[in-house]
């Protein structure tokens, strides 16, 4: 089995605040899996901290209002690149990026609100039929089978 997965999930220090989002739980599901880990905001070449991002009527602007649109969409491309040869089974996307949110992204108004929708990753596999996952729906998957 081969699964794409954020590279911040599996603990890589890839966040527009130098961070990441490592879910343990996430990572021991892996262990016995292929996994691609892929980050399309560091194939834009974006840079680690780098401004905060969000979708603003559909284009992707940082925070000082910047419109980086472009260099999100390349970084897309990039890593769609990466995986077009690959057999995968599904992909898990860390949840409200402006790439990678698969149910759920910021309004755009850099107020922490959330509003239905899809990052520019997530709608681009989707569209190329990949099975795509919100990590906090495979972590409320693997909760409810451990207890």
């Amino acid at each position: 089995m081969k699964i794409v997965v954020s590279a911040c999930i599996m603990g890589e220090n890839c966040k527009y605040n130098g961070k990441n989002n490592k879910n343990q739980l996430v990572i021991d599901f892996l262990k016995d899996k292929e996994v691609v880990c892929i980050c399309p905001e560091m194939l834009a070449d974006l840079g680690v901290p780098r401004p905060c991002a969000e979708i603003v009527n559909g284009i992707v602007m940082d925070e000082n209002g910047n419109n980086i649109h472009s260099e999100y969409s390349q970084g897309v491309a990039r890593a769609l690149a990466e995986i077009q040869e690959e057999d995968i089974d599904f992909v898990i996307l860390q949840s409200r990026s402006p790439t990678c949110g698969v149910n759920q992204i910021y309004d755009g108004s850099f107020s922490g609100r959330l509003i239905p929708g899809m990052g520019l990753f997530a709608q681009a596999l989707k569209q190329q039929g990949y099975k795509v996952i919100d990590v906090e729906e495979i972590v409320q998957r693997l909760d409810n089978t451990r207890s």
